[in-house]
């Protein structure tokens, strides 16, 4: 299978990794997150170039997860920003913090700390069971197939 047809499989995995599994994707989107919203922000501060940024920002325009939004009135600029698409990426960029200040930090532990605003506390991010709350471990959860699986691919599943 080539790469490029990755986000065709019938895995979530797969698709929202045909997305945003680039190394470029997931910084614009931090960034985004950290509030910054043009292209030349995004240059400066990501040091990727215009070629490159360019092709990510109209991937991420085109899947949704950004929209462009005018800034000026004569000269069309634009600036990139966050659709609820885009937010509801969060726990993903807060896990992925959470694991790199884990296990990436070399001894010298996290680069930013992550502050509560309501209750003014350093926190880690918790997934937990939308239904009882209780913290997730991947001991004890287990995995169904799901009505967006086809019963072709089901058949595959089972036989693995």
């Amino acid at each position: 299978m080539k790469i490029a047809d990755i986000g065709n499989q019938p895995c979530s995995v797969a698709r929202t990794l045909s997305v945003i599994g680039d190394t470029w994707s997931m910084m614009i989107i931090r960034n985004a997150f950290l509030g910054i919203r043009r292209f030349d922000d995004f240059h400066k501060n990501l040091g990727v170039t215009r070629h490159v940024l360019t092709a990510r920002l109209n991937t991420l325009v085109e899947e949704e997860i950004l929209y462009k939004a005018p800034y000026t009135e004569t000269q069309k600029r634009f600036e990139y920003r966050l659709t609820q698409k885009g937010l509801d990426l969060y726990p993903i960029l807060m896990s992925i913090i959470h694991w790199g200040d884990t296990y990436m930090d070399k001894g010298q532990g996290a680069p930013v700390d992550c502050i509560h605003k309501t209750c003014g506390h350093k926190f880690h991010p918790v997934m937990v069971c939308s239904e009882c709350s209780e913290p997730l471990n991947p001991k004890q959860v287990k995995v169904e197939i799901g009505k967006g699986l086809s019963v072709f691919n089901a058949e595959k599943v089972k036989e693995a």
